[in-house]
C-alpha cells in the first residue's frame, strides 16, 4: 500500500464533508500530496513546540514560585497566616446580607481607582473646575466611563453601607463584646456621607456650588461656635475658591486616610471578635 495514500486515509478520517472531498482531491495529485503532509508535518511540529514551551514555562514558573514562596516564608511565616485566614470559622447562619459590608468596601475601592483617575485631570479652581470635568466627559479617551463608574459607585457605596447599618442594628450585632466596632462603623458611615458631600460639589457647577454653599451654612445654627465653624468650613465669610480647595483636600487625601484606618480597625475587631449570632 502506498504510504502516502495510508497516511492521508488516517488523515480522512478526521475530517467530513467538503474537507474530504479536499483530501480527496490532494490523493490524486503529486504535488497536492506534498502539499499536504508539509501542512501537517508544520502542524505537528508546531504542536510539539507549544507542549516544550508549556512545560518548559510551567517548569520555570513551579522553580520561581517556590523560591519566592520560601523566601517569604523564612521571614514572615507567611503559611501560618494563610491557614489563620482559611481555617477561619463562618458560622451556618451568614447570608447574602451579612456580605453588605465587603460589597461596601469594594464600592470603596473601585472609588479610589476611578478618583485617582480623575486627578489626572480635574482641576481645583473656581475658573477651571467644571472646564476640566468637560473636557474629561467629551475629550478624554473613557474618560465618561471612569467618572460615571465614579459616580455609580459612590452611590452603590451609600446604599450598602446603609442596607449594612440596618442589618447590624436589626441582628443585635451591635451588642457586647461589639460596641466599639459599632462605633467604628457609624464613624465609616459619617465618613461616607461626608465623601459625598465633598465629592458632589467638586465639578463646581451650579447644582455643586449651591449644594456647596447650603451644606457649609448648617452648621451656623449651632449656638456659639457656629459662625466660627461656618468659617473653618468655607475658608472665609463666604464660599469661594478656599472652600473648593477644602472640599478638594478633604476629598481626596483627609477623608480617604481616616476612611482607611477606620475600616482597618473595623476590619481587625471583627476579625478578632467573630461574626456575631443571630437573634
Amino acid at each position: 500500500m502506498d504510504p502516502h495514500r495510508s497516511f492521508s486515509n488516517s488523515i480522512v478520517k478526521g475530517y467530513s464533508g467538503e474537507d474530504t472531498e479536499r483530501v480527496a482531491f490532494w490523493e490524486n495529485n503529486t504535488m497536492s500530496k506534498s502539499m499536504f503532509l508539509l501542512q501537517h508535518q508544520i502542524l505537528v511540529l508546531y504542536l510539539l513546540d507549544e507542549v516544550a514551551n508549556k512545560f518548559v514555562f510551567q517548569n520555570l514558573y513551579n522553580f520561581f514560585m517556590s523560591n519566592v514562596y520560601d523566601w517569604f516564608q523564612e521571614r514572615l511565616e507567611i503559611q501560618a497566616i494563610a491557614d489563620d485566614i482559611t481555617s477561619k470559622y463562618v458560622p451556618p447562619h451568614v447570608n447574602i446580607f451579612y456580605c453588605l459590608g465587603g460589597i461596601t468596601l469594594t464600592c470603596f475601592i473601585v472609588q479610589v481607582a476611578t478618583g485617582f483617575a480623575m486627578t489626572f485631570y480635574y482641576r481645583p479652581t473656581v475658573t477651571e473646575a467644571f472646564a476640566s470635568v468637560q473636557y474629561l466627559m467629551t475629550e478624554v479617551n473613557f474618560g465618561w466611563l471612569i467618572r460615571s463608574v465614579h459616580r455609580w459607585s459612590a452611590s452603590m457605596m451609600v446604599l450598602n453601607m446603609i442596607l449594612h447599618v440596618c442589618r447590624v442594628y436589626l441582628t443585635g450585632g451591635f451588642k457586647k463584646p461589639r460596641e466599639l466596632t459599632w462605633v467604628t462603623g457609624v464613624a465609616l458611615a459619617s465618613v461616607t456621607v461626608s465623601f459625598g458631600v465633598t465629592g458632589y460639589s467638586l465639578p463646581w457647577d451650579q447644582v455643586g456650588y449651591w449644594a456647596c454653599k447650603i451644606v457649609t451654612g448648617v452648621p451656623e445654627a449651632i449656638p456659639i461656635v457656629g459662625e466660627l465653624l461656618v468659617q473653618v468650613l468655607r475658608g472665609g465669610v463666604s464660599v469661594g475658591q478656599s472652600t473648593l480647595t477644602r472640599f478638594y483636600s478633604a476629598h481626596t487625601f483627609v477623608l480617604p486616610v481616616v476612611a482607611s484606618a477606620l475600616m482597618l480597625t473595623h476590619f481587625v475587631m471583627i476579625r478578632k471578635q467573630g461574626i456575631s449570632g443571630p437573634l
